[in-house]
């Protein structure tokens, strides 16, 4: 059954993993009466097993469900497996960024052979909704980056592009926080290959906010036709389509299982559109609420501390 969402609430317990059915939050182990899954990894680890006790559950769901207005939501996954990120992925990001250097965008990746690029996140860096984000105190240049997170739902070695979105489980909404003058290491001449601190750029803490839940594959029709969006302090920042990647999201885990086995709990964010805040010289300062979107996903918010 789809039409349910699967969420990590903050209980009495500690997080917990929780299904959002008809406007009620239900704790997943005590209505299916396995300890396996209280947490959304270990339901992610035997996918399709998990999914068919999800559709029992949500067909015959308890009547002590929590109010979901009143329930304290978790990253859906608090600490994932490996997070993975596109590197310029969104052709009007690219074109965007070539006008920002005062150059021609580069020539597409296609047409030079190159496959996606992808870098590592720290799975420590994921808060969830509503969290608040300390901005690094050794960074004036804080970017968004909003971005429609795959999860993977089960392991794959050299998937091929027709099977790929096979592995996804479902999807959410994430934030590539990025700290853009944190990057380049002082000293370090510009031409050397260790000039740049991936570390310090992208896996503060806090800098990969992701939720509000996560959506089961099958209620997304088309992935790659989904406006994506967001704001700060209601001012509207990146508002695109996920039709603008480069590489959709079947070629992406198509070259990333070609590279390593991607595992359940493993997640991708697949990319970021035009709209960052280096290419207009805004950066976020502390009390700047952040808002995240979309289509079909949900939204969710966080401010700057």
């Amino acid at each position: 059954m789809a039409g349910y969402r699967l969420v990590t609430q903050e209980t009495a317990r500690g997080p917990r993993a929780g299904v959002l059915v008809e406007g009620r939050v239900h704790d997943i182990a005590d209505a299916t009466g396995n300890p396996a899954d209280a947490t959304m990894l270990s339901l992610l680890a035997d996918w399709d097993a998990a999914r068919a006790r999800l559709a029992r559950l949500c067909d015959a769901p308890p009547s002590n469900g929590a109010d979901a207005a009143s329930a304290r939501l978790l990253a859906p996954l608090p600490l994932p497996g490996t997070v993975f990120c596109a590197g310029a992925n969104y052709g009007d990001h690219v074109r965007e960024m070539a006008r920002m250097r005062g150059k021609e965008p580069d020539p597409d990746p296609r047409s030079l052979g190159l496959t996606a690029w992808h870098f590592i996140k720290s799975s420590r860096a994921v808060v969830g909704p509503g969290a608040e984000i300390p901005l690094p105190r050794n960074s004036q240049k804080v970017d968004w980056e909003v971005e429609l997170a795959v999860v993977i739902g089960r392991k794959g070695k050299s998937v091929p592009v027709a099977e790929a979105l096979g592995l996804v489980a479902g999807y959410a909404v994430a934030n590539d926080l990025s700290a853009r003058d944190l990057g380049p290491r002082a000293g370090v001449p510009d031409a050397s290959p260790f000039k740049y601190d991936w570390l310090a750029h992208k896996s503060f803490d806090g800098s990969c906010p992701l939720g509000p839940w996560i959506v089961p594959a099958e209620d997304i029709r088309d992935p790659q036709a989904l406006r994506i969006s967001l704001s700060v302090n209601g001012v509207m920042k990146q508002d695109s389509n996920t039709r603008e990647m480069i590489f959709g999201i079947a070629e992406q885990i198509a070259h990333l299982s070609d590279r390593l086995t991607l595992w359940p709990g493993d997640v991708i964010l697949t990319g970021t559109p035009a709209g960052v805040g280096s290419a207009r010289g805004e950066f976020l300062r502390p009390g700047d609420l952040v808002t995240v979107a979309v289509e079909g996903i949900g939204e969710f918010s966080n401010r700057m501390a």
